[in-house]
């Protein structure tokens, strides 16, 4: 299970690691957002459970990011003070957790490969809002 959960867990560091300390800039390849809610906390763009997000979160993203999403050393960002995933749309984010970032992205600042869905490809675009709904919830 911990296995499973690794690469949702990396994915969300990645989306974490994607932007550098302070000024997170998007990646090229990140398509504009859909729903831009203007501000990064629009999580009401794509209605995720932020209850079913907090599990999944849990399962696929604490490995790297912690449990609490405060990150972990030489893996996951915290994601709780993460000015990427706050100037994101809820629309943004599902793009670049479903591309991902390698770790030869020059916005990649952790050294660590964010795979596509994190490394889980069973993901369903629904779960990984749900996610993105309870990293909003973790925003300071």
């Amino acid at each position: 299970m911990t296995r499973r959960l690794l690469p949702f867990f990396l994915l969300f560091l990645a989306l974490a690691a994607c932007g550098g300390n302070g000024e997170e800039p998007t990646p090229a390849s990140e398509p504009a957002g859909n729903e831009s809610g203007g501000e990064g906390g629009d999580s009401g763009s794509a209605g995720g459970d932020a209850t079913a997000g907090q599990t999944l979160f849990q399962q696929s993203c604490s490995a790297c990011h912690g449990p609490d999403g405060k990150g972990l050393p030489n893996l996951g960002k915290d994601l709780t003070t993460s000015d990427f995933a706050k100037s994101q749309s809820d629309q943004e984010l599902l793009a670049f957790v479903k591309q991902g970032r390698p770790a030869s992205d020059p916005a990649n600042t952790t050294g660590v490969d964010m795979p596509p869905k994190g490394g889980n490809p069973a993901l369903s675009d629904e779960q990984i809002l749900d996610i993105i709904a309870y990293v909003r919830t973790l925003e300071e």
